[in-house]
């Protein structure tokens, strides 16, 4: 099974932040009816993990470092199931 930590970005109000609202690196908002990124979230499908920071670049580094962690274990027991014994 595919583990998923889909990124969305939120206001300040915790509404959700359109993926066609563009902001700058530092969260300003570059469409004229967006109030600007507050923060972002990730939450992951496995159920067991969350994140939500107002560094997006933190929150995808992290992301990445949890989504690999699933990736490790699937190898792990891949290996553990192999049939030909070697």
């Amino acid at each position: 099974m595919a583990f998923r930590a889909p990124l969305t970005n939120h206001h300040a109000d915790a509404c959700l932040c359109p993926a066609d609202h563009k902001h700058t690196s530092s969260a300003k908002p570059l469409h004229p009816d967006c109030p600007g990124r507050a923060y972002t979230q990730a939450i992951c499908s496995c159920g067991g993990w969350e994140m939500k920071q107002s560094g997006k670049s933190y929150v995808k580094e992290c992301r990445k470092r949890h989504l690999a962690t699933h990736t490790q274990g699937s190898k792990v027991l891949r290996d553990l199931l192999r049939l030909d014994g070697s």
